[in-house]
């Protein structure tokens, strides 16, 4: 009888733990529906906007001429358009400098975290912790510094100021790269010596093959930082229209009252266009992405 008295009681609590359970994940999953349909309303807005068969703003919902593409035909093929504003030079430009950006921005953080994660000297901790400090001021308390050094090396307005600017710093953002070469083992590196490996061999032949999904991470992030970039790109390029970005291009197309009512859904599908790299970018390396997130958060 006793034993039948326990064996309910159990079955009672499991329940009542199972029904809890059930509970708790109905609610996590009532939380996360409501920030994905919040995350989602802006893109499916701009999307909305970018489609809408009108010039300017609107307080109707359903665009009375209804929708169409021609807002993102005349980023490309209006000629009197393009000849104000030419958005596919803004985007070979907007490409360059990402790209450029991304590769050197890369050998710099990977290398300053090879160095930190795997070698021993007096200056290493000191380092780190300046580069820490560093690292929690925004990078627009230093724009004029910047700009009146550029200015005086007399490559202000240039793409190339804009890619010095944008990888100049990017070493100091090495903790994630060096949390994850923290988890590769060091008898790598032992085996690697006594076999005559100096440390840029054991860094490009056995630690970079090994690090996928921390160099996609690094990557990725290089390349999103200078696409997007509106801040040090209106700074540096100035009245140098021939070398605007599509950020900076973008905010020239609404920047007055008139160009407001003529381009406000141009300017939308431009939004729409610009997020389409990086969009696809990201579904196409989610997994390294994550990875290298996870990876680089075991050791700091």
């Amino acid at each position: 009888m006793e034993n039948l008295l326990t064996l309910q009681n159990k079955s009672k609590k499991f329940a009542s733990m199972k029904g809890r359970r059930a509970l708790v994940n109905t609610l996590i999953y009532i939380f996360l529906t409501i920030l994905c349909i919040v995350w989602i309303i802006p893109i499916v807005g701009i999307l909305y906007t970018a489609l809408r068969n009108e010039a300017g703003m609107s307080n109707l919902l359903v665009p009375p001429n209804g929708f169409t593409f021609n807002n993102f035909i005349k980023l490309f093929a209006d000629p009197e358009f393009t000849s104000i504003y030419p958005f596919a030079k803004y985007l070979l430009n907007t490409l360059l400098v990402a790209l450029c950006t991304m590769l050197i921005s890369t050998l710099f953080v990977l290398s300053v975290a090879y160095t930190m994660s795997r070698l021993r000297f007096k200056a290493r901790k000191p380092m780190m912790n300046v580069a820490l400090i560093m690292g929690m001021f925004p990078g627009f308390m230093s724009m004029i510094a910047t700009f009146n050094i550029l200015k005086m090396l007399g490559v202000d307005g240039t793409l190339i100021a804009l890619i010095m600017v944008y990888s100049g710093g990017a070493g100091a953002g090495y903790l994630i790269a060096k949390g994850f070469f923290d988890t590769i083992s060091k008898s790598l590196d032992e085996a690697a010596r006594i076999d005559g490996c100096n440390n840029a061999k054991i860094f490009f032949k056995i630690i970079i093959p090994l690090s996928k999904p921390i160099v996609v991470y690094t990557l990725l992030t290089s390349f999103m930082g200078p696409w997007a970039d509106y801040i040090f790109a209106s700074l540096i390029l100035g009245s140098h229209t021939e070398n605007y970005t599509v950020a900076v291009g973008l905010y020239k197309m609404i920047s007055a009252v008139d160009t407001l009512a003529r381009n406000y859904t141009v300017f939308f599908a431009g939004a729409t266009v610009v997020a389409i790299p990086i969009m696809i970018l990201f579904l196409l390396t989610q997994r390294y992405y994550v990875s290298g997130v996870t990876g680089g958060a075991v050791k700091g």
